[in-house]
């Protein structure tokens, strides 16, 4: 048995282990795609109290990362036409050319800010670590709860994005800390809990829309919960207790979301406000939801409650009509505007570590094999007393998880690994729990020393597998997808080429003294600021086009020779086989296949066309 005075020890220590491998791989890494408009909006939030750029994700993410960058003294571009928002650009896209100005165009240190920014982000990354060892300790003991922790610390998901500016993390842990006091609400339905459901309800939203499937996931397990501790007023009662006092947890969070909101657009105008909503919802075509909050934008009277519920509902309906429309995704070499429902499913697969598939088989043994023990009590008595009124938590979870997974198969949202991570600290749970049935199920000493070396040895081949990914945690794949080197044939964007290798290419160009560079990249870094006069643009589908005409590589697209570097994002999106459907222009990499590429970090090819 582990002891307080030895597991607390290892506690820290697999945290501080976690942190210093964060901070260590994040050292390479360049701007991600979406740190690019993530840091330049907390840090507007913060000193403009204005909330026009990104209002589709929620701002607190933003603005905890933004923190250590008031004490920069840096220059923010409140002057220009990306923050007035009068530069032609597409709504959607002003924000990352705000973000350029901001860092590469406005005297600041770009190093700087991205790591300052990012430093908060691994404690909010390490929060969730001590949040998922503090309630599986609480469920089942001090060895089990070490053991979730260290699937978590080595998780290559989450030390690839714990240390982005980014709202994944956060959305696990706001939705894990909001599920704990749901939880403890209904077990004690007090005045204190009650506050502390709502507020943690908060604090999920404030980090993430997707915190929205939490509603009809409280929604089903209150009603559960209630029918099976049914008063001895009956049935309908308890359920209309706990129906009202679930409504006053909802108004608890409803008046700290539209209180932080308010603090967020007390400098934004109202008129601006209005014209941005617009422009942010027409393209989904207004739905009566939208026109609602086109209302709530163009209430000046009602400004201290309609304004920022106007701003709140913006948001989620822009991340609703994100997740309904999707993006140009490429997969397993087809490509198309939408998505596949088995895109999550195979992404799972390819990313979660070997180790962990092999733990999570055992760990559902464990719990058939516990609901074979208690055959003899009937079906009905297995499901609801055993296993979903004993073990309240774990069905909670197991209903969470698949509800989540479901979701995320039917949407056309196909952009990562990433959006799968408020699962994994259930799933660890879950796996933990039944890890333990199993070997209480076993009785032959021989045979459970056995199988407990199995165990920890998975656990070390999980470790191992991590270590070895160290410092490439963004495009890990494991050995069934041909490990990370191959792993861009399955998908890229997120799940492996963000970015994050640009700074690898800036030492290629440096140490080769080349000249001239025809780069396509992807990612949040400005090339033109790095390269200066070096860099040019690759227009890839003008040099296709140029081609197919009869012109050389030579003159195609204003000339390409020598030096040619591509993100493998954009490379797979050229060579791609377009789905039925799917009307952009595709095939215009081809050219490039019949030249070898050098490989720099994973995510980008450099080519030397002769």
């Amino acid at each position: 048995m582990l002891t307080e005075r030895l597991v607390f020890p290892l506690v820290g220590t697999l945290l501080v282990l976690m942190a210093v491998l964060m901070v260590l791989s994040m050292r390479g890494d360049a701007l991600t795609f979406d740190e690019l408009a993530h840091i330049p909006a907390g840090y507007s939030y913060l000193t403009q109290q204005d909330y026009r750029v990104n209002p589709e994700h929620p701002p607190l993410a933003k603005d905890i990362a933004a923190l250590p960058l008031l004490f920069l003294g840096l220059d923010f571009p409140a002057h220009s036409q990306n923050w007035l928002q009068d530069s032609g650009a597409p709504p959607w896209w002003v924000q990352f050319d705000l973000g350029n100005e901001f860092l590469y165009k406005s005297g600041n240190n770009p190093l700087s800010i991205i790591f300052w920014s990012r430093l908060p982000m691994i404690l909010l990354t390490l929060a969730l670590g001590a949040f998922l060892f503090f309630w599986t300790r609480k469920l089942l003991g001090n060895g089990a709860a070490l053991a979730a922790l260290l699937l978590f610390a080595f998780s290559p998901s989450f030390l690839a994005h714990g240390r982005l500016v980014t709202t994944d993390v956060a959305a696990a842990l706001g939705i894990l800390v909001a599920a704990y006091f749901w939880i403890e609400f209904l077990k004690q339905p007090t005045k204190a809990t009650i506050a502390k459901a709502g507020a943690a309800f908060a604090f999920a939203f404030l980090l993430k829309f997707g915190a929205v499937l939490l509603i009809p996931f409280f929604a089903l397990i209150t009603i559960v919960y209630a029918l099976l501790h049914k008063e001895s007023s009956g049935h309908v009662r308890t359920l209309g207790k706990y129906a009202g006092l679930s409504v006053l947890a909802g108004i608890v969070a409803l008046v700290l979301i539209i209180s932080v909101y308010q603090l967020h657009i007390l400098n934004y105008p109202a008129e601006r406000q209005l014209r941005d909503t617009i422009a942010d919802l027409q393209p989904g075509g207004v739905t009566a939801y939208e026109q609602a909050v086109i209302w709530m934008a163009d209430a000046p009277a009602g400004g201290l409650i309609l304004r920022p519920f106007a701003q709140f509902g913006r948001g989620i309906l822009m991340a609703t009509q994100r997740g309904q429309f999707g993006n140009t995704v490429f997969f397993q070499g087809e490509i198309k505007a939408g998505g596949w429902w088995y895109y999550f499913p195979l992404i799972y697969l390819y990313k979660a570590p070997l180790a962990f598939h092999v733990l999570t088989l055992l760990g559902i043994l464990g719990i058939v094999w516990s609901f074979q023990k208690q055959w003899y009590r009937g079906l009905k008595d297995v499901l609801v007393t055993w296993w979903i009124k004993k073990h309240f938590a774990f069905f909670a979870f197991a209903v969470f998880t698949a509800g989540y997974f479901l979701v995320a198969m039917l949407g056309n949202l196909n952009i990562g690994m990433r959006h799968l991570l408020p699962l994994f600290p259930m799933l660890y749970i879950l796996t933990i729990w039944g890890l333990k049935e199993l070997l209480s199920h076993i009785q032959n000493n021989r045979a459970k020393r056995i199988a407990i070396s199995a165990i920890v040895g998975l656990f070390l081949w999980y470790i191992g597998s991590s270590l070895m990914a160290f410092p490439h945690y963004i495009p890990y794949y494991n050995a069934l997808a041909g490990g990370t080197q191959n792993g861009y044939q399955i998908a890229v964007d997120s799940n492996y080429d963000w970015g994050q290798d640009f700074y690898k290419l800036l030492a290629f160009v440096e140490a080769n003294n080349i000249q001239k560079l025809h780069l396509d990249y992807f990612g949040g870094e400005d090339p033109a600021y790095w390269l200066r006069e070096k860099y040019v643009r690759l227009d890839s589908r003008k040099v296709s086009e140029d081609l197919s005409r009869g012109l050389a590589l030579s003159e195609a697209g204003g000339g390409v020779e020598g030096w040619v570097a591509v993100s493998l994002n954009q490379l797979q999106g050229g060579l791609g086989q377009p789905i039925a459907g799917f009307d952009q222009p595709t095939g215009y990499y081809t050219w490039l296949q019949e030249y070898a590429p050098t490989r720099l970090g994973n995510s980008i090819f450099i080519y030397n066309i002769r």
